[in-house]
């Protein structure tokens, strides 16, 4: 392509951004906004289906012998929250920036990486296939997002998750489980001290958790970390002492344990009984040898760990997350993304892509 080619691809990218941040895509609500992907595929004649809310397409020339790359990002956003200055759902430019709700996370990763499938999409002769998913229900890491497509994109080898990184390789990321707990006690008066009090036996389980520690700490992520952050009962009268005490543990963990080793921790530490609610969203790494992560290296940029999760946990296969934006502006009020993230976004996608593609 020329670079008068690449300036419509950027052109049109950013054309889609707005598009998108007009029509609301609230997590589980995302049909119109698959409706406007859909549309931009048309507009470029390329070959596409739709699998839920989940919208993917492969390069013209696709070869089942060949090893594939994806490229995902999701078209679902948080609700806006009250302190938003700006209609969340009206796109507005202003001194390099573009407004919006969903305009950073992830819609400007979203709209390059498709920018980018474009640029590679009529190619012959490439030594990868380039496959396209735009996902849903990744802010509520929903079972009808990324893990409904994945069975329909043949298969793949490694990826790339568009999520706001100021365009560096996060090549590892943080698990997630959350566990909930409860403590039994047994219910009486409490002007004659009557009972066993649940809730100091939560908070006995609780001291242990706030001082517990991992062994084993990652060079990228740091420590794994627990932290309670819900404590209840079912008490409504001051005077009774409680019979259940329930609790969640919020559990961060790094790429040296997997969720049966935590698990493993609290048997044998927790006299409260606790189950976890998902064992879905992993730990993940990409090797510092990995080809894309060569070429983002040879391109001068830097690697780190991430603290927050994506729908790379879902991904059984390599993937490195970067992208234009920033993680720190993602579900803030009057959320924006620079236009020139946008550009230099795609600009570097393709040139990581070009080095061993």
């Amino acid at each position: 392509m020329t670079n008068a080619e690449i300036n419509t691809l950027q052109s049109d990218a950013i054309s889609l951004l707005k598009d998108l941040i007009a029509t609301p895509s609230f997590s589980k609500e995302e049909n119109d906004t698959a409706e406007l992907i859909i549309e931009f595929f048309k507009k470029h004649e390329i070959p596409h289906a739709r699998v839920g809310n989940n919208v993917y397409a492969k390069n013209k020339h696709y070869d089942p012998s060949k090893q594939s790359i994806l490229l995902n990002s999701h078209h679902d956003t948080v609700r806006p929250n009250k302190n938003y200055t700006v209609d969340p759902f009206t796109p507005i430019e202003k001194d390099g920036k573009l407004f919006g709700l969903g305009s950073n996370d992830a819609g400007g990763c979203l709209v390059s990486l498709m920018a980018v499938f474009l640029y590679f999409y009529p190619q012959e002769k490439l030594k990868h296939n380039v496959v396209f998913a735009a996902s849903a229900e990744e802010e509520i890491s929903g079972v009808n997002g990324i893990e409904l497509v994945l069975p329909y994109l043949g298969q793949i080898d490694f990826g790339i998750v568009g999520e706001p990184t100021k365009l560096e390789m996060a090549v590892a990321e943080r698990g997630l489980m959350v566990i909930d707990c409860l403590a039994q006690g047994r219910a009486g008066h409490a002007a004659r001290n009557e009972g066993e009090n649940a809730l100091y036996k939560a908070m006995d389980d609780i001291e242990w958790v706030r001082n517990y520690r991992f062994d084993k700490v990652s060079d990228l992520l740091g420590e794994s970390r627990m932290t309670v952050t819900i404590i209840e009962t079912e008490n409504k009268q001051h005077n009774v002492v409680p019979s259940q005490c329930k609790f969640v543990i919020d559990v961060r963990v790094n790429e040296l344990y997997t969720f049966d080793e935590i698990l493993d921790a609290l048997k044998n530490n927790l006299k409260s009984q606790f189950k976890p609610r998902t064992t879905r969203m992993k730990s993940t790494s990409i090797s510092l040898d990995h080809p894309l992560v060569k070429a983002g290296l040879a391109l001068g940029r830097g690697y780190y760990g991430s603290p927050t999760t994506s729908d790379k946990a879902l991904m059984p296969f390599p993937a490195l997350k970067m992208g234009p934006g920033d993680s720190a502006r993602s579900h803030t009020a009057d959320e924006f993304i620079y236009l020139d993230e946008i550009r230099n976004g795609i600009d570097l996608y393709i040139n990581l892509l070009n080095g061993f593609i």
